[in-house]
């Protein structure tokens, strides 16, 4: 059976929805692309989800507030609840009221893969990629406002301290566990 086919089991009650958490930088958008080319799956970045003035106000280095995020949040549980057979949206899901708010909105389980990893290596990957409308300053403020999942949420948890292709592995051989 397929890795794919194996996660998306019905008898397992396997789950077909997933988020890749972090701040910004830690690899959503990387990690997203490279699972859905190794699953056959539906990758959705969240960052194209942002309406406009969250962008323009990011982009000017201001963060953003509960207030902005919510329309945003409402955006990438509809994207979830209307993806593929198997989806994954990349999405900072800061704090454990917006994991609950997507969640709500999806209205059907969704999984959290929190792409963890240390100030300093995401500060120094943030730089190094250009034309993104994050600033490297806004850093500090994703790291405060972060709730990482706890145990009851049931998260998967990958540190991206390593090469791309070995984080994509252990994030499907998290869920693969999760489902036995």
């Amino acid at each position: 059976m397929s890795t794919a086919a194996s996660l998306l089991r019905s008898d397992t009650g396997g789950v077909s929805r997933f988020v890749l958490m972090g701040v910004s930088g830690c690899g959503k958008s990387s990690v997203g692309a490279s699972l859905a080319e190794r699953l056959g799956a539906t990758y959705v970045d969240g960052d194209d989800l942002h309406p406009e003035p969250n962008i323009r106000k990011m982009g000017a280095g201001i963060p953003l507030t509960d207030e902005d995020r919510w329309p945003w949040l409402l955006r990438v549980g509809q994207a979830l609840a209307e993806g593929g057979p198997m989806t994954f949206v990349g999405c900072s899901a800061l704090k454990r009221a917006y994991r609950d708010r997507i969640r709500e909105t999806t209205g059907m389980p969704v999984r959290f893969i929190h792409l963890a990893g240390a100030r300093d290596l995401i500060l120094a990957r943030m730089n190094a990629r250009p034309g993104h409308f994050m600033p490297s300053s806004l850093l500090d403020s994703q790291f405060a406002a972060l709730e990482p999942p706890t145990a009851d949420e049931g998260a998967v948890i990958v540190n991206i301290d390593q090469p791309l292709d070995r984080i994509v592995s252990a994030v499907i051989a998290a869920l693969q566990e999760g489902e036995r």
